[in-house]
């Protein structure tokens, strides 16, 4: 294919590089007449590993040229990667005019009759795509889908590592605003060892800001655990290199599914207890100390979304902290039927699994203690809960829940899913409106 690369900063350089490394013809495209000339000279601009030998290599060839010229470089073009910087403005927002200006310089040179990929490379929201960068494609006249495809192709590439991280990445994403887009796009990266994701433009741009939030989160946690090692006089390597180990729950995808809030007998203890070590040893864990505020902040938020309508009969599908279990100590469940009660609304709670003439020992502690009167909120028919409710809300999925909410029609009856029953963006379930918080 014949590429356009624009931006030869990291992200540009690098992809350049190793696309025409790969057989496309490259012309990297950058204001900095510098750079153009170094890179035409076969010299790399940026220090990393691997990429002055490839970049010479690829030069010398004549697969790789520059210029700063946009016309030159979309003139033959099938794909226009845009990889310019989007560096932080001081409030946090990211600095969009570099993306903007090269979107609309794209658009006001388009090959006639070729229908070339745009595709944006540069880390960016998804409404920055939507609402920045396609407007400024179609300023000049040229319209999406018709004259030019639009994707959003993140690329994973780290500092020291960038070009075994492009020969080897953990997928290639590709986020399509049409089909034939995206199946284009993909061409380009056949060779490269890699698995193809294929989804929305949303989806994909926001998977990138996940992807870094989640690698910032890990940094941060394992330095907490190093500070309260230290204040134990543990070692901190010790622990992680087994902690590390775990590719059930601690290195996996266990618990990476947005849902409720956490709750059980184990994880708030556990935390409560790690935080009151760290302030008895004057270690400061803020990211630690935060997740109990963040935990009781997705319970408000759940109680914005049950008593927003104004209904006051409310029906509970599930009340111990998760399924398969009829535990209910720390339940978040238990607080949202307590916030509830305390607000004067009327409860109906079911949940198969908390069965009251099988609860004992400190599960009954609990309910003597926290909930004594839970024996009449609770019935043993979903049915009759379903029938009786403005407001259904589903914290747990019981076999049979399908079935029982066809069959019951209750009248402007909202269902405000906490379990995440439904997958997608279902807004409609049974002819009734569904409410997520997630």
């Amino acid at each position: 294919m014949n590429v356009a690369v624009f931006g030869l900063g990291y992200v540009g350089c690098v992809s350049a590089t190793c696309l025409a490394e790969l057989g496309q013809v490259v012309v990297g495209v950058d204001v900095n007449d510098a750079k153009v000339n170094q890179i035409n000279s076969g010299i790399a601009p940026i220090v990393e590993p691997q990429l002055a030998d490839k970049l010479r290599a690829v030069v010398n060839d004549g697969r790789l040229c520059a210029t700063t010229s946009p016309e030159r470089a979309t003139k033959d073009c099938d794909v226009a990667l845009i990889c310019v910087g989007t560096p932080s403005a001081e409030n946090g927002s990211i600095d969009h005019r570099q993306l903007l200006q090269v979107a609309h310089q794209i658009g006001s040179c388009l090959p006639a009759g070729r229908r070339p990929v745009v595709a944006v490379r540069s880390t960016v929201m998804p409404d920055v795509v939507l609402h920045g960068i396609l407007p400024a494609l179609e300023a000049a006249g040229a319209r999406a889908g018709d004259d030019f495809s639009l994707c959003v192709n993140p690329e994973f590439l780290r500092e020291g590592t960038a070009v075994r991280d492009f020969q080897c990445p953990p997928m290639t994403l590709i986020g399509q605003l049409d089909d034939e887009g995206g199946a284009w796009l993909a061409r380009l990266y056949e060779s490269v060892r890699a698995p193809l994701v294929r989804t929305d433009l949303k989806t994909a741009s926001l998977i990138k800001y996940a992807s870094n939030a989640f690698h910032a989160l890990k940094i941060v946690f394992a330095n907490e655990l190093g500070v309260l090692c230290e204040s134990l006089g543990a070692d901190s390597h010790a622990v992680m290199d087994v902690f590390c180990q775990d590719t059930k729950l601690n290195v996996s995808t266990a618990y990476l599914r947005p849902g409720f809030a956490f709750g059980g007998s184990c994880l708030p203890k556990d935390l409560r207890a790690v935080l009151y070590r760290a302030r008895h040893a004057d270690a400061d864990l803020p990211m630690l100390d935060a997740i109990i505020r963040s935990n009781e902040l997705h319970i408000s938020r759940a109680l914005k979304a049950i008593t927003r309508s104004g209904k006051r009969r409310i029906g509970m599908v599930g009340l111990s902290f998760k399924s398969n279990t009829d535990d209910l100590r720390e339940s978040p469940l238990v607080t949202v039927v307590e916030q509830l009660l305390g607000r004067g609304y009327q409860v109906r709670v079911f949940d198969a699994e908390v069965m009251m003439s099988r609860v004992f020992g400190r599960n009954k502690e609990f309910i003597d203690r926290t909930i004594p009167h839970i024996t009449s909120l609770m019935t043993e028919s979903l049915d009759d809960l379903i029938a009786e409710s403005e407001v259904l809300v589903i914290g747990k999925r019981f076999d049979g829940f399908d079935v029982a909410l066809q069959r019951a029609r209750v009248d402007h009856q909202i269902v405000v899913d906490l379990a995440r029953v439904w997958p997608g963006t279902v807004s409609q379930v049974a002819e009734r409106p569904v409410v997520r918080i997630n």
